[in-house]
């Protein structure tokens, strides 16, 4: 029944939105052709991340945004008739392209994500297929993460003799002989990984790969990955109950420079956890551009989610994104009714120095992203990587934002369900 389903060039058509089809689309991929310079700088490493509708959002955002820190030049390409896509947790995300202008194209690496139907998306892609298989038989770079490796590359053939992993709920259809259990498994050219969860690890990887060790380190250092164990993950102060009779209500409102992995991270464990997240775009347009440069459309506008109440807010950061955050009146507003309704709000990175200018953390203990929490005049809390003080929760930043969001559905469920969320993604999260 599965192989009835894709028997087309692309996996089976989704209803094409009218300005994004890959057939009406202009967009391809970017030229080979490196302008000369006097110093003759060398070409970009170039990177393709396919995606396809039901892809994993938090790989594939991750994916792309640490390798265009390392400065590589990330193409993302649909597998679909069109280059929105709606990811697996319901993130809609815009691609650079369609797969069917990256046939020419020789890439350095090709990074395939996870999720489900996204992985059987991206197998059932004939030209997807004759790229990665090419990009094995020349011995570049290639991989895949959480679903993948089982449903894409094995059925492919492109990890005979290699030694693979893949997400756990996935290894019973690999090769047991070759399957390991690590999160990062390196082979030749081909790299795996488990999960959403060990994507950081997945995608440092081939920065490393790429660009060297000291790269690597370097970026994993600025997503503030390093952390030595020596301070908690999360502290609490003035403790109260956060359960409600009801679905949790979640606003994440987002703006063009917003940071795009915290967005997705934040926004994909909430709803694994049903919590009902509503994404809101405080710009003219629904689309916005995060600080890399991923698209990102929301499911309304700021005046439209306005006119309801939400349980929760929460910002995402990013210098330029939370400085737009900033400026929204109606989200100013809103936050101000969310304190004075004694409801819960927080913020993440650079944004907790918004709700720092909003008056909004008075006399609570908070913390920040190392290069803004200078900003923060109350009581600075700078040890945890999450904060939670009474109904205001803060955090530090993109190394720290899978533990916010499961400290987030810690207080509103209970840890025993923030541990089951955390398994599922494939993240080590403490046991009590």
């Amino acid at each position: 029944m599965a192989a009835a389903l894709f028997r087309s060039l692309y996996c089976a058509p989704l209803a094409a939105h009218p300005r994004m089809t890959c057939s009406a689309s202009k967009t391809s991929a970017k030229p080979t052709a490196v302008t000369p310079s006097p110093a003759r700088s060398p070409p970009k490493k170039k990177v393709l991340v396919p995606v396809g509708f039901g892809t994993e959002e938090m790989e594939a955002v991750i994916l792309v945004d640490v390798l265009r820190r390392a400065g590589a030049d990330v193409l993302v390409a649909s597998v679909e008739p069109q280059l929105e896509i709606k990811a697996s947790a319901g993130t809609k995300l815009v691609a650079d392209a369609c797969i069917s202008s990256c046939s020419d194209e020789i890439f350095d690496l090709v990074a395939l994500p996870g999720g489900m139907p996204g992985s059987a998306r991206l197998r059932d892609c004939k030209i997807l297929r004759r790229i990665t298989s090419k990009q094995a038989e020349e011995k570049r770079l290639y991989g895949a993460i959480c679903a993948a490796p089982a449903v894409v590359l094995q059925p492919w053939g492109l990890m005979r003799r290699k030694q693979m992993t893949g997400h756990p709920a996935f290894m019973d259809k690999l090769p047991s002989f070759w399957a390991v259990k690590s999160n990062i498994q390196v082979s030749g050219e081909l790299t795996t990984s488990r999960g959403p969860g060990t994507a950081f690890e997945f995608a440092l990887s081939f920065v490393e790969q790429l660009f060297g060790n000291l790269l690597a380190e370097e970026i994993g250092g600025t997503l503030l990955m390093h952390a030595d164990g020596s301070h908690p993950r999360k502290e609490e102060f003035n403790k109260v109950d956060w359960s409600f009779d009801h679905a949790p209500q979640v606003l994440v409102p987002i703006a063009n420079g917003s940071e795009e992995m915290e967005i997705v991270m934040m926004v994909d464990i909430l709803r694994r956890a049903k919590v009902d997240v509503v994404v809101a775009s405080v710009e003219k347009s629904m689309q916005i551009v995060a600080s890399r440069e991923t698209k990102i459309i929301a499911d309304k506008s700021m005046d439209a989610a306005a006119e309801s109440t939400y349980d929760l807010i929460i910002l995402p950061g990013g210098v330029t994104g939370a400085e737009r955050l900033h400026k929204s009146k109606v989200l100013k507003k809103l936050l101000k009714e969310q304190k004075s309704a004694g409801r819960i709000y927080g913020a993440i990175c650079s944004s907790p120095a918004v709700l720092q200018k909003q008056g909004l953390l008075k006399d609570k203990r908070a913390t920040a992203h190392p290069s803004v929490i200078d900003k923060l005049t109350g009581q600075v809390a700078d040890g945890a990587g999450v904060v939670i003080d009474g109904k205001v929760i803060t955090s530090r930043g993109l190394g720290t934002a899978m533990d916010f969001a499961l400290a987030i559905v810690s207080k509103l469920f209970g840890h025993a369900r923030a541990r089951s969320v955390a398994e599922g993604i494939v993240f080590d999260y403490p046991r009590s």
